[in-house]
Protein backbone atom coordinates (compact mmCIF):
# COMPACT_ATOMS: atom_id res chain seq x y z
CA UNK A 1 0.00 0.00 0.00
CA UNK A 2 2.76 2.27 1.00
CA UNK A 3 4.93 1.84 -2.37
CA UNK A 4 1.23 2.28 -4.44
CA UNK A 5 1.10 5.86 -2.31
CA UNK A 6 4.62 6.58 -3.24
CA UNK A 7 4.24 6.01 -7.09
CA UNK A 8 1.41 7.77 -6.96
CA UNK A 9 2.78 10.90 -5.69
CA UNK A 10 5.89 10.74 -7.70
CA UNK A 11 3.86 10.60 -10.77
CA UNK A 12 1.84 13.78 -9.38
CA UNK A 13 5.09 15.46 -8.40
CA UNK A 14 6.69 14.96 -11.65
CA UNK A 15 3.08 15.71 -13.73
CA UNK A 16 3.10 18.96 -11.91
CA UNK A 17 6.37 20.28 -12.81
CA UNK A 18 5.53 19.03 -16.38
CA UNK A 19 2.69 20.83 -16.65
CA UNK A 20 4.22 24.09 -15.24
CA UNK A 21 7.21 23.65 -17.61
CA UNK A 22 5.52 23.31 -21.11
CA UNK A 23 1.91 25.21 -20.15
CA UNK A 24 3.98 28.09 -18.87
CA UNK A 25 6.07 28.63 -21.91
CA UNK A 26 4.64 30.85 -24.60
CA UNK A 27 4.49 28.86 -28.39
CA UNK A 28 6.09 30.06 -31.16
CA UNK A 29 5.05 33.14 -32.47
CA UNK A 30 2.49 33.78 -29.93
CA UNK A 31 1.25 37.14 -29.17
CA UNK A 32 -1.88 36.92 -27.40
CA UNK A 33 -3.85 34.64 -25.53
CA UNK A 34 -6.57 35.42 -27.01
CA UNK A 35 -6.42 33.24 -29.87
CA UNK A 36 -6.47 30.74 -27.16
CA UNK A 37 -9.51 31.76 -25.96
CA UNK A 38 -10.81 31.32 -29.18
CA UNK A 39 -9.68 27.84 -29.34
CA UNK A 40 -12.23 27.27 -26.62
CA UNK A 41 -15.23 28.17 -28.65
CA UNK A 42 -14.29 25.60 -31.65
CA UNK A 43 -15.88 22.44 -31.87
CA UNK A 44 -14.53 19.39 -30.46
CA UNK A 45 -11.87 17.35 -32.48
CA UNK A 46 -9.73 20.50 -33.53
CA UNK A 47 -6.66 20.99 -31.62
CA UNK A 48 -3.42 22.89 -32.26
CA UNK A 49 0.11 21.72 -31.22
CA UNK A 50 1.37 22.98 -28.17
CA UNK A 51 4.93 22.00 -28.45
CA UNK A 52 7.20 24.28 -30.29
CA UNK A 53 8.49 23.06 -33.40
CA UNK A 54 11.92 21.48 -32.71
CA UNK A 55 11.04 20.19 -29.29
CA UNK A 56 12.05 16.15 -28.95
CA UNK A 57 10.21 13.41 -28.91
CA UNK A 58 11.00 11.99 -25.50
CA UNK A 59 9.17 15.17 -24.29
CA UNK A 60 6.20 14.49 -25.80
CA UNK A 61 6.27 11.40 -24.92
CA UNK A 62 6.55 11.79 -20.93
CA UNK A 63 3.40 14.14 -20.93
CA UNK A 64 1.56 11.44 -23.24
CA UNK A 65 2.51 8.42 -20.53
CA UNK A 66 1.74 10.60 -17.37
CA UNK A 67 -1.60 12.13 -19.19
CA UNK A 68 -2.68 7.91 -19.26
CA UNK A 69 -1.87 7.43 -15.82
CA UNK A 70 -3.47 9.73 -13.88
CA UNK A 71 -7.19 9.72 -13.45
CA UNK A 72 -9.23 13.00 -14.57
CA UNK A 73 -10.30 13.76 -10.97
CA UNK A 74 -6.46 13.83 -10.15
CA UNK A 75 -5.94 15.68 -13.79
CA UNK A 76 -8.54 18.16 -13.01
CA UNK A 77 -7.11 19.35 -9.62
CA UNK A 78 -3.95 19.67 -10.81
CA UNK A 79 -4.84 21.97 -13.73
CA UNK A 80 -7.26 24.33 -11.51
CA UNK A 81 -3.98 25.08 -9.84
CA UNK A 82 -2.28 26.96 -13.35
CA UNK A 83 -2.19 30.32 -13.88
CA UNK A 84 -5.55 31.56 -16.22
CA UNK A 85 -3.17 32.27 -19.30
CA UNK A 86 -1.75 28.32 -19.01
CA UNK A 87 -5.27 27.01 -18.70
CA UNK A 88 -6.94 28.77 -21.92
CA UNK A 89 -3.86 26.67 -23.58
CA UNK A 90 -3.84 23.06 -21.86
CA UNK A 91 -7.29 23.16 -23.82
CA UNK A 92 -5.75 23.08 -26.99
CA UNK A 93 -3.41 20.26 -26.15
CA UNK A 94 -5.24 17.27 -26.46
CA UNK A 95 -9.58 16.16 -26.36
CA UNK A 96 -9.48 14.95 -22.83
CA UNK A 97 -7.68 18.28 -21.63
CA UNK A 98 -10.31 20.52 -23.80
CA UNK A 99 -13.40 18.79 -22.17
CA UNK A 100 -11.55 18.73 -18.50
CA UNK A 101 -10.97 22.39 -18.95
CA UNK A 102 -14.34 23.26 -20.21
CA UNK A 103 -16.65 20.76 -17.49
CA UNK A 104 -18.55 22.16 -14.89
CA UNK A 105 -16.52 20.19 -12.33
CA UNK A 106 -13.23 22.09 -13.34
CA UNK A 107 -14.77 25.02 -12.63
CA UNK A 108 -16.07 24.02 -9.19
CA UNK A 109 -12.53 23.33 -8.53
CA UNK A 110 -11.20 26.38 -9.97
CA UNK A 111 -13.27 27.72 -6.88
CA UNK A 112 -11.42 26.02 -4.34
CA UNK A 113 -8.31 27.22 -5.12
CA UNK A 114 -6.15 30.08 -4.10
CA UNK A 115 -6.86 33.51 -5.42
CA UNK A 116 -4.88 34.17 -9.28
CA UNK A 117 -2.78 37.01 -9.21
CA UNK A 118 -4.44 40.33 -10.23
CA UNK A 119 -3.82 41.71 -13.94
CA UNK A 120 -4.22 45.22 -14.92
CA UNK A 121 -6.45 46.39 -17.77
CA UNK A 122 -5.05 49.94 -19.20
CA UNK A 123 -6.42 51.72 -21.67
CA UNK A 124 -4.99 53.01 -24.64
CA UNK A 125 -8.08 54.95 -26.29
CA UNK A 126 -9.70 58.21 -24.36
CA UNK A 127 -12.75 57.36 -26.83
CA UNK A 128 -12.77 53.52 -27.46
CA UNK A 129 -12.86 50.60 -24.60
CA UNK A 130 -9.67 49.18 -25.79
CA UNK A 131 -6.13 48.41 -24.55
CA UNK A 132 -4.21 45.35 -22.87
CA UNK A 133 -4.48 43.98 -19.95
CA UNK A 134 -0.87 43.00 -18.07
CA UNK A 135 -0.14 39.51 -16.65
CA UNK A 136 2.28 39.81 -14.04
CA UNK A 137 2.58 35.74 -13.19
CA UNK A 138 3.86 35.58 -16.92
CA UNK A 139 5.34 39.46 -17.26
CA UNK A 140 3.13 39.61 -20.81
CA UNK A 141 0.54 41.91 -22.23
CA UNK A 142 -2.66 40.38 -23.55
CA UNK A 143 -5.13 42.19 -26.18
CA UNK A 144 -8.19 41.71 -24.56
CA UNK A 145 -11.60 43.59 -25.26
CA UNK A 146 -13.99 44.90 -22.61
CA UNK A 147 -17.94 43.87 -22.91
CA UNK A 148 -20.57 46.30 -22.46
CA UNK A 149 -18.99 49.23 -22.05
CA UNK A 150 -18.63 52.49 -24.39
CA UNK A 151 -15.40 54.55 -23.25
CA UNK A 152 -12.74 54.79 -21.14
CA UNK A 153 -14.03 57.06 -18.92
CA UNK A 154 -16.82 55.04 -17.64
CA UNK A 155 -16.62 54.43 -13.99
CA UNK A 156 -15.07 51.25 -13.10
CA UNK A 157 -14.90 49.00 -9.74
CA UNK A 158 -13.59 45.49 -9.94
CA UNK A 159 -14.13 42.53 -7.22
CA UNK A 160 -12.87 38.94 -7.47
CA UNK A 161 -13.17 38.44 -10.77
CA UNK A 162 -15.90 40.32 -11.98
CA UNK A 163 -15.60 44.23 -13.12
CA UNK A 164 -18.51 47.03 -12.79
CA UNK A 165 -18.88 49.79 -15.07
CA UNK A 166 -21.13 52.46 -14.92
CA UNK A 167 -21.68 54.98 -17.73
CA UNK A 168 -20.40 58.52 -17.12
CA UNK A 169 -23.06 60.70 -18.81
CA UNK A 170 -26.68 60.10 -16.83
CA UNK A 171 -24.65 57.62 -14.53
CA UNK A 172 -27.81 55.10 -14.93
CA UNK A 173 -26.37 52.33 -17.30
CA UNK A 174 -24.61 49.73 -15.36
CA UNK A 175 -23.25 46.41 -16.29
CA UNK A 176 -21.36 44.07 -14.17
CA UNK A 177 -19.07 41.56 -16.29
CA UNK A 178 -16.25 38.84 -16.48
CA UNK A 179 -13.46 40.45 -18.66
CA UNK A 180 -12.31 36.91 -19.37
CA UNK A 181 -14.99 34.84 -20.11
CA UNK A 182 -16.65 38.06 -21.70
CA UNK A 183 -20.14 36.87 -20.09
CA UNK A 184 -22.09 40.15 -18.44
CA UNK A 185 -25.33 41.32 -16.98
CA UNK A 186 -26.89 44.45 -16.97
CA UNK A 187 -28.81 46.26 -13.84
CA UNK A 188 -31.63 48.27 -13.32
CA UNK A 189 -31.27 52.06 -12.99
CA UNK A 190 -30.21 53.20 -9.66
CA UNK A 191 -32.27 55.21 -8.03
CA UNK A 192 -31.34 58.67 -6.56
CA UNK A 193 -30.42 61.83 -8.51
CA UNK A 194 -30.22 61.37 -12.11
CA UNK A 195 -27.75 64.10 -12.89
CA UNK A 196 -25.14 64.05 -9.77
CA UNK A 197 -21.92 66.38 -9.62
CA UNK A 198 -19.95 63.84 -8.46
CA UNK A 199 -20.35 59.37 -8.31
CA UNK A 200 -18.25 56.92 -6.62
CA UNK A 201 -18.54 53.17 -7.55
CA UNK A 202 -17.93 50.14 -5.46
CA UNK A 203 -18.14 46.14 -5.53
CA UNK A 204 -17.91 43.37 -3.35
CA UNK A 205 -17.99 39.88 -4.62
CA UNK A 206 -18.07 37.02 -1.77
CA UNK A 207 -15.43 34.54 -3.26
CA UNK A 208 -17.65 31.12 -2.02
CA UNK A 209 -21.49 31.93 -2.92
CA UNK A 210 -20.60 34.84 -5.76
CA UNK A 211 -23.56 36.77 -4.34
CA UNK A 212 -22.11 40.45 -4.73
CA UNK A 213 -23.25 44.03 -3.74
CA UNK A 214 -23.09 47.46 -5.71
CA UNK A 215 -22.69 50.43 -3.92
CA UNK A 216 -23.07 54.30 -5.71
CA UNK A 217 -22.11 57.53 -3.58
CA UNK A 218 -23.92 59.69 -5.71
CA UNK A 219 -23.27 63.52 -4.40
CA UNK A 220 -24.67 66.93 -5.43
CA UNK A 221 -24.27 70.30 -4.57
CA UNK A 222 -27.69 72.20 -2.53
CA UNK A 223 -28.50 74.83 -5.09
CA UNK A 224 -27.10 78.61 -4.54
CA UNK A 225 -25.13 76.93 -1.39
CA UNK A 226 -21.37 75.80 -2.22
CA UNK A 227 -21.09 74.37 1.48
CA UNK A 228 -23.78 72.21 1.91
CA UNK A 229 -23.78 69.17 -0.19
CA UNK A 230 -26.34 66.24 -0.49
CA UNK A 231 -24.99 62.67 0.08
CA UNK A 232 -27.06 59.40 -0.94
CA UNK A 233 -26.12 56.11 -0.80
CA UNK A 234 -27.58 53.13 -2.75
CA UNK A 235 -26.86 49.46 -3.04
CA UNK A 236 -27.77 46.63 -5.26
CA UNK A 237 -27.66 43.21 -3.96
CA UNK A 238 -27.81 40.19 -6.17
CA UNK A 239 -29.86 38.01 -4.26
CA UNK A 240 -32.89 40.17 -4.17
CA UNK A 241 -31.92 41.86 -7.52
CA UNK A 242 -33.12 45.27 -6.46
CA UNK A 243 -31.79 48.78 -5.23
CA UNK A 244 -31.77 50.07 -2.12
CA UNK A 245 -31.65 53.54 -0.88
CA UNK A 246 -29.75 52.85 2.55
CA UNK A 247 -28.76 56.43 3.40
CA UNK A 248 -29.76 60.36 2.56
CA UNK A 249 -27.78 63.26 4.45
CA UNK A 250 -26.31 66.85 3.82
CA UNK A 251 -22.95 67.28 4.51
CA UNK A 252 -21.42 70.82 5.68
CA UNK A 253 -18.40 71.50 4.17
CA UNK A 254 -17.09 68.42 2.09
CA UNK A 255 -18.78 66.95 -1.05
CA UNK A 256 -18.16 63.41 -2.00
CA UNK A 257 -16.12 62.13 -4.71
CA UNK A 258 -15.40 59.45 -7.35
CA UNK A 259 -13.57 57.18 -4.71
CA UNK A 260 -14.67 54.12 -3.23
CA UNK A 261 -14.15 50.66 -2.19
CA UNK A 262 -15.77 47.65 0.27
CA UNK A 263 -14.20 45.92 2.40
CA UNK A 264 -15.71 43.58 4.89
CA UNK A 265 -19.26 44.54 4.80
CA UNK A 266 -17.95 48.08 5.39
CA UNK A 267 -18.09 50.91 2.76
CA UNK A 268 -15.47 53.49 2.34
CA UNK A 269 -15.62 56.92 0.05
CA UNK A 270 -13.05 59.62 0.83
CA UNK A 271 -14.68 63.57 0.51
CA UNK A 272 -13.40 66.67 -0.29
CA UNK A 273 -12.73 69.84 1.64
CA UNK A 274 -15.15 72.75 -0.14
CA UNK A 275 -13.50 75.48 2.31
CA UNK A 276 -16.32 76.20 4.51
CA UNK A 277 -14.04 75.76 7.65
CA UNK A 278 -10.35 75.15 8.41
CA UNK A 279 -9.98 71.24 8.06
CA UNK A 280 -6.51 70.23 8.80
CA UNK A 281 -6.39 68.65 5.25
CA UNK A 282 -8.29 68.82 2.01
CA UNK A 283 -9.26 64.79 2.03
CA UNK A 284 -11.14 62.39 4.66
CA UNK A 285 -12.12 59.42 4.86
CA UNK A 286 -16.06 58.15 5.67
CA UNK A 287 -16.35 54.36 6.82
CA UNK A 288 -20.25 53.59 6.49
CA UNK A 289 -21.50 49.94 7.71
CA UNK A 290 -23.41 48.76 4.91
CA UNK A 291 -25.59 46.48 6.88
CA UNK A 292 -27.43 49.76 8.39
CA UNK A 293 -30.20 49.73 6.23
CA UNK A 294 -31.87 53.19 7.84
CA UNK A 295 -32.80 55.92 5.38
CA UNK A 296 -31.23 58.36 7.84
CA UNK A 297 -27.97 58.76 9.51
CA UNK A 298 -24.98 60.46 10.38
CA UNK A 299 -21.75 60.72 8.25
CA UNK A 300 -20.05 63.21 10.40
CA UNK A 301 -19.27 60.76 13.18
CA UNK A 302 -17.79 58.26 10.73
CA UNK A 303 -15.00 60.81 9.86
CA UNK A 304 -11.56 59.27 9.59
CA UNK A 305 -8.54 61.62 8.50
CA UNK A 306 -5.99 61.02 6.51
CA UNK A 307 -2.36 60.40 7.23
CA UNK A 308 -1.04 63.48 5.87
CA UNK A 309 -1.94 66.25 3.34
CA UNK A 310 -2.73 64.35 0.04
CA UNK A 311 -2.93 65.54 -3.34
CA UNK A 312 -4.92 62.18 -4.26
CA UNK A 313 -6.47 59.15 -2.56
CA UNK A 314 -6.70 55.73 -4.08
CA UNK A 315 -8.70 53.37 -1.97
CA UNK A 316 -8.43 49.53 -2.51
CA UNK A 317 -9.44 46.17 -0.98
CA UNK A 318 -6.31 44.04 -0.36
CA UNK A 319 -7.50 40.76 1.57
CA UNK A 320 -10.29 42.52 3.12
CA UNK A 321 -8.07 45.12 4.13
CA UNK A 322 -8.43 48.62 3.37
CA UNK A 323 -5.57 50.37 1.60
CA UNK A 324 -5.13 53.86 -0.02
CA UNK A 325 -2.18 54.90 -2.07
CA UNK A 326 -1.45 58.90 -1.78
CA UNK A 327 0.11 61.48 -3.32
CA UNK A 328 1.60 63.25 -0.55
CA UNK A 329 1.79 67.28 -0.72
CA UNK A 330 4.49 69.80 0.12
CA UNK A 331 4.50 71.07 3.03
CA UNK A 332 4.31 74.47 1.67
CA UNK A 333 2.18 73.76 -1.54
CA UNK A 334 -0.55 70.96 -0.79
CA UNK A 335 -1.34 71.04 -3.80
CA UNK A 336 2.19 69.50 -5.52
CA UNK A 337 3.08 66.35 -5.67
CA UNK A 338 6.15 65.04 -3.47
CA UNK A 339 6.23 61.56 -3.59
CA UNK A 340 3.42 58.56 -2.94
CA UNK A 341 2.70 56.37 -0.40
CA UNK A 342 0.65 53.45 0.75
CA UNK A 343 -1.15 52.95 3.87
CA UNK A 344 -3.08 49.93 5.73
CA UNK A 345 -6.17 51.01 7.96
CA UNK A 346 -6.58 49.25 11.42
CA UNK A 347 -9.62 50.12 13.14
CA UNK A 348 -9.17 54.07 12.45
CA UNK A 349 -5.33 54.66 12.46
CA UNK A 350 -3.38 54.48 9.32
CA UNK A 351 -0.35 52.38 9.45
CA UNK A 352 2.64 53.69 6.49
CA UNK A 353 3.35 50.02 4.78
CA UNK A 354 5.58 51.70 1.98
CA UNK A 355 6.87 54.65 0.34
CA UNK A 356 7.47 54.72 -3.54
CA UNK A 357 11.52 55.25 -4.22
CA UNK A 358 12.67 58.33 -5.34
CA UNK A 359 13.66 56.59 -8.28
CA UNK A 360 10.50 54.90 -9.44
CA UNK A 361 8.94 58.13 -8.51
CA UNK A 362 11.02 60.25 -11.07
CA UNK A 363 10.91 56.99 -13.66
CA UNK A 364 7.81 58.16 -14.03
CA UNK A 365 9.00 61.49 -15.84
CA UNK A 366 6.79 64.43 -15.42
CA UNK A 367 3.80 63.04 -12.60
CA UNK A 368 0.84 64.86 -12.17
CA UNK A 369 -0.63 65.62 -8.55
CA UNK A 370 -3.31 62.85 -9.52
CA UNK A 371 -2.62 59.51 -10.99
CA UNK A 372 -4.40 55.83 -11.63
CA UNK A 373 -4.07 53.40 -8.82
CA UNK A 374 -5.60 50.15 -7.90
CA UNK A 375 -5.03 46.60 -6.48
CA UNK A 376 -5.95 43.29 -5.09
CA UNK A 377 -4.30 40.25 -3.14
CA UNK A 378 -1.12 41.61 -2.46
CA UNK A 379 -0.30 43.56 -5.71
CA UNK A 380 -0.87 47.20 -6.00
CA UNK A 381 -0.56 48.85 -9.92
CA UNK A 382 0.60 52.42 -9.76
CA UNK A 383 0.08 53.98 -13.56
CA UNK A 384 0.84 57.99 -14.45
CA UNK A 385 -2.18 59.57 -16.70
CA UNK A 386 0.08 60.70 -18.77
CA UNK A 387 2.17 57.80 -19.79
CA UNK A 388 2.13 54.14 -20.44
CA UNK A 389 4.60 53.13 -17.61
CA UNK A 390 3.13 50.55 -14.76
CA UNK A 391 4.80 50.60 -11.68
CA UNK A 392 4.05 47.44 -9.03
CA UNK A 393 4.48 47.37 -5.36
CA UNK A 394 4.29 43.92 -4.19
CA UNK A 395 2.38 44.33 -0.02
CA UNK A 396 4.16 40.34 0.73
CA UNK A 397 7.93 41.16 -0.47
CA UNK A 398 7.83 44.88 -0.02
CA UNK A 399 9.22 44.73 -3.55
CA UNK A 400 8.58 47.68 -6.31
CA UNK A 401 9.20 46.60 -10.06
CA UNK A 402 8.39 47.98 -13.46
CA UNK A 403 6.27 45.76 -15.74
CA UNK A 404 7.31 44.37 -19.57
CA UNK A 405 6.44 47.93 -21.16
CA UNK A 406 3.06 48.19 -22.41
CA UNK A 407 2.46 47.74 -26.23
CA UNK A 408 1.53 51.22 -27.09
CA UNK A 409 3.24 54.46 -27.63
CA UNK A 410 1.91 57.97 -26.96
CA UNK A 411 0.68 59.25 -30.05
CA UNK A 412 -0.01 63.12 -29.16
CA UNK A 413 1.64 65.27 -26.29
CA UNK A 414 -2.34 65.58 -24.24
CA UNK A 415 -3.25 61.53 -25.14
CA UNK A 416 -4.09 60.06 -21.36
CA UNK A 417 -3.91 56.62 -19.93
CA UNK A 418 -5.25 55.45 -17.27
CA UNK A 419 -6.55 51.67 -16.12
CA UNK A 420 -7.87 48.99 -13.22
CA UNK A 421 -6.59 46.02 -12.20
CA UNK A 422 -9.73 42.75 -11.71
CA UNK A 423 -8.30 39.20 -10.52
CA UNK A 424 -8.96 36.71 -13.80
CA UNK A 425 -11.27 34.02 -13.26
CA UNK A 426 -13.23 31.57 -14.93
CA UNK A 427 -15.61 30.35 -12.65
CA UNK A 428 -17.84 33.43 -11.66
CA UNK A 429 -20.72 34.79 -13.58
CA UNK A 430 -22.42 37.80 -13.10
Amino acid sequence: MLGSFNNHLFFLLCFIKLTRCFLTTPMAGETSWISHYDDRQRENGVFDSFLEVGEEGEKDASAVSLDVILPDDLLERILAYLPVASIFRAGCVSKRWYEIVNSERFLWNLSHVLPQKPWYFMFTSSDEPIGYAFDPVFRKWYNIELPCIGTSNWFIASSIGMVCFMDNDSRSELCICNPITKTYKKLEEPPGLKFSDYSALAISVNRESHIYSVAIVKSKQVPENFFQWDISIHVYNSVNRTWVTTLTEVLMGWRGGDESVICNGMLYFLVYSTGGGQPENRHALIAYNMSNRSSQGSLTRSFIPVPCSLTCGRLMNLKEKLVMVGGIGKPDRPDIIKGIGIWLLNDKTWEEIARMPHKFFQGFGEFDDVFASSGADDLIYIQSYGAPALLIFDTNHKQWKWSQKCPVTKRFPLQLFTGFCFEPRLEIAP
